[in-house]
């Protein structure tokens, strides 16, 4: 079978020295990789600098990316020529804007009118106390997995914080459908810690629960290769 895998977390940059960045490991992403190498698949990695990898693999590929703009030009040729689709990287949500100081802000009449500006330096002032960052949000990449594969088979994964379990299944289910989504991994930041992970995988009949990084990365690699045998 032909993997993809993407793992670590994006950055957005607000100057060349600045950026928002997801803090993702890469470590789940590692461990499917080497589940799938083991056993003879081929594995492309869509990963960030600094996240952690396999080994070096005859059957393995790694590509590094930054932020989202560069996650989808180097996914969609990807996901078109892919049997599966393992969505574990943590994607920003919001990409900078303009940021100004406060004084600017509160003399600006139209806010609306700040939205279309763009910082021209490289390294953005840093003399005023008080900055503001305009966002915007970033496109969803897994909603547009599908539509460039139809075939292809989805895991995506849903992190909430701090909420009950009720409401993160329930929130799985809905990018499982919204998603068109084969399975998505639902997992609580609140539990997850160094030798722990709490998780449930979701289809759209079943609940599987695991409580590590290595029971997580068993489980998908078990219910993948289920279907695909």
């Amino acid at each position: 079978m032909k993997i993809l895998i993407t793992s670590g977390g994006t950055s957005e940059s607000i100057d060349s020295v600045r950026s928002i960045t997801n803090h993702s490991t890469g470590r789940l992403g590692k461990k499917m990789a080497d589940l799938f190498l083991n056993k003879g698949d081929h594995v492309t990695l869509v990963t960030t600098a600094a996240a952690v990898k396999p080994n070096k693999h005859k059957n393995l590929s790694i590509l590094e990316v930054t932020n989202v703009e560069s996650l989808i030009e180097t996914l969609e040729p990807l996901v078109k020529e892919h049997d599966i689709f393992i969505h574990s990287m943590a994607v920003s949500d919001y990409t900078p804007v303009y940021m100004t100081d406060v004084k600017t802000l509160e003399h600006t009449k139209n806010m609306e009118t700040l939205l279309h500006h763009k910082n021209t330096e490289s390294k953005i002032s840093s003399k005023a106390d008080y900055q503001v960052l305009f966002l915007k949000k970033t496109p969803k990449v897994i909603s547009l997995v599908k539509k460039w594969n139809p075939n292809i088979t989805l895991i995506g994964f849903k992190l909430l914080v701090k909420t009950n379990k009720e409401e993160l299944l329930n929130t799985a289910r809905e990018s499982l459908h919204n998603n068109q989504a084969d399975y998505v991994l639902a997992n609580d930041l609140a539990q997850i810690s160094h030798d722990k992970h709490i998780a449930y995988l979701l289809d759209k009949h079943h609940v599987f629960k695991a409580q590590t990084k290595s029971e997580i990365a068993q489980l998908i690699f078990e219910k993948v290769r289920t279907n695909h045998d």
